[in-house]
Parts: C-alpha cells; sequence; structure tokens
C-alpha cells in the first residue's frame, strides 16, 4: 500500500494551513519553501485541494492560500481522497467470483483504516503540533 507523494505534500500543506489563525494566506512560494518542493508541483495539489473545497485561493499581491472549513472538520480521508480519489486500495478476486474471503478481509481492513482517517482531523494534529512547539519554547500558532 503506498500514497502518493502528492498525497504527502497535501497533508503537509494542511497542516501547514491549520497551524495558522482562521482566514490569514500564505504564499504557494512559502508553502513549498517549506516542504523543499517545486513550486509549481505544489500548486497542483493546491488547485485539487480547492476542487475538494479544503482550501480557498487567492491572486493577486496580498494573495495565497487558507483553509476554507474549520481545521476540526477537515479529515484526514478528506485530504486523502482530494489527492489520490476515492478508488478502493484493494483490487482483486474478479476471478474467484463473489464471496471471496481474501476480498472481504481486505475490504474490511480498508473500511477500519478510513474509519481511522475519517476520525482524524487536521486540526488535532495542528493542536498537537502547536502543543509541542509551545512547551519546547517555539514559535506558537498564535504568533503566525
Amino acid at each position: 500500500m503506498n500514497y502518493s507523494k502528492g498525497t504527502n505534500y497535501a497533508l503537509h500543506t494542511m497542516l501547514d494551513l491549520a497551524a495558522r489563525k482562521p482566514g490569514v494566506k500564505i504564499g504557494v512560494q512559502e508553502l513549498a519553501a517549506r516542504q523543499n518542493v517545486s513550486p509549481t508541483y505544489l500548486s497542483k495539489i493546491l488547485t485539487k485541494l480547492a476542487k475538494a473545497g479544503l482550501v480557498d485561493s487567492y491572486s493577486g499581491a496580498q494573495g495565497g492560500y487558507c483553509l476554507r472549513r474549520n481545521k476540526d472538520d477537515i479529515s484526514f480521508l478528506d485530504i486523502i481522497q482530494a489527492i489520490e480519489g476515492n478508488t478502493p486500495l484493494f483490487k482483486g478476486c474478479e476471478s474467484n467470483g463473489p464471496g471471496c474471503l481474501v476480498e472481504s478481509v481486505m475490504r474490511e481492513s480498508e473500511r477500519k483504516m478510513d474509519d481511522h482517517l475519517r476520525a482524524t482531523t487536521i486540526g488535532e494534529l495542528a493542536d498537537k503540533m502547536a502543543a509541542h512547539l509551545a512547551e519546547h519554547g517555539a514559535v506558537s500558532q498564535e504568533d503566525r
């Protein structure tokens, strides 16, 4: 099982946006520099996140990106599906016919993983990160 690099960058980008005060915009250049990725590549990821209704995009000198929804209403599954789509991870058993026992185990495993990713929000992780930074004397979310 393997998610794309795009999903990794999307999750980290959303965490970066969630760690900011609501409505505070950040440009693609800064977001890309934080992850050491091409701004062009990250722009494509941000376009997918915008189409999924997860981020807002603003153009112009004061433009940038910010979360569209509350950080506590955006699950890891929302972000992953925005990048990867909704295709099941396990594909197979067509030749074994209906009721394949292997397929039932794999589908149940995927359902449990999806449930966990759906229950985990980017806000939870942003709050943990802010607490960790505050504990170690680093910049807090309010300072951003």
